[in-house]
């Protein structure tokens, strides 16, 4: 038995979130029969439709990394015409799912997944999978300790950064929790704007020398090593 949500995810056609706003709105049918709850269970010989098609689940999960590049949306479509990173993406790539997101101005390292529900277990506050940048930042006074011991901005709590100068004005800094542009936030309060920001690496996926608009696959072996370590975490 598998929950319907979590299969529409495996499947690659939306997060587990998304997943359940499609039962919800009544988009999905198992058997012929449309279903409204997500904690709906369903067997590997059931027939599930989604918006009017058949759905399988893939072979097996796979996990890819693309080099973002600058000024690039990391969603499906931009309400103000900007390029999203599907615009950039060659055609066989694009029914693939980002792995949470990189902003319009952070360049580098984003995983790309066929698996929906990969994509959300990567992203839980609960996995604590290190990222880590290098970040240009200006200002002329920084007190980065204020990073380094978890700070706390417009009353939102971020945890503790790893911080390594690396030249002047240049950062390295790791982070485990990925809440929503929370580098520029805190090395602002830090008295550091960002001026560049670039993701190297996601775990132990490193972006090395992949040129800017490209993606290429991890290893399956990676893959089933990550996918092992998560279960024992999720």
């Amino acid at each position: 038995m598998t929950r319907l949500a979590k299969f529409i995810a495996h499947c690659g056609i939306a997060s587990r979130r998304d997943a359940e706003k499609l039962i919800l709105s009544g988009a999905v049918s198992v058997n012929g029969k449309i279903i409204n709850s997500p904690a709906t269970d369903i067997l590997d010989s059931d027939i599930v439709v989604v918006n009017g098609e058949k759905i399988t689940p893939p072979d097996a999960t796979k996990l890819y990394i693309f080099n973002k590049p600058l000024n690039v949306m990391t969603t499906a479509r931009d309400p103000l015409g900007r390029k999203t990173i599907y615009d950039v993406l060659p055609p066989e790539y694009k029914n693939l799912i980002y792995v949470g997101r990189l902003d319009y101005k952070t360049t580098g390292l984003l995983l790309m997944t066929n698996d929906g529900d990969l994509a959300r277990r990567l992203t839980l506050p609960t996995t604590q999978i290190p990222r880590t940048y290098i970040a240009r930042v200006g200002g002329t006074t920084h007190n980065l300790d204020i990073a380094r011991r978890g700070a706390t901005v417009d009353g939102i709590h971020y945890r503790p950064m790893e911080i390594t100068e690396i030249g002047k004005g240049k950062l390295r800094i790791t982070v485990s929790e990925g809440k929503k542009n929370e580098i520029r936030i805190v090395l602002r309060a830090c008295g550091a704007p960002v001026q560049k920001l670039h993701r190297e690496s996601f775990g132990n996926l490193q972006l090395g020398k992949l040129p800017v608009g490209k993606i290429v696959p991890v290893p399956q072996k990676d893959v089933d090593v990550m996918l092992k370590n998560l279960l024992t975490l999720n």
